[in-house]
């Protein structure tokens, strides 16, 4: 373990940026102690929250790969 302990929310609007956030996922699932996903069909949206462990500048890139793609919104909370 790393050190920051942080969640991550990431909501997925399009349908289409889910395989690239799980394979963007993958690639930092060292940092990921937990992940629930829910599809919440009625809002078309996928909500996915994770649990991290990672340094700053880890889970500023993870945050920040996701925040990119289209149609995808992420929130981070650090514990101080």
């Amino acid at each position: 373990m790393n050190g920051r302990i942080a969640t991550l929310s990431i909501f997925i609007e399009k349908k289409e940026s889910v395989k690239k956030v799980n394979d963007i996922l993958s690639e930092f699932s060292e940092l990921i102690i937990s992940r629930m996903g829910i599809p919440y069909r009625e809002k078309r949206v996928s909500v996915i929250v994770l649990i991290l462990d990672g340094t700053n500048e880890e889970m500023s890139a993870l945050s920040g790969r996701i925040g990119s793609l289209e149609g995808v919104s992420v929130k981070t909370a650090v514990k101080k």
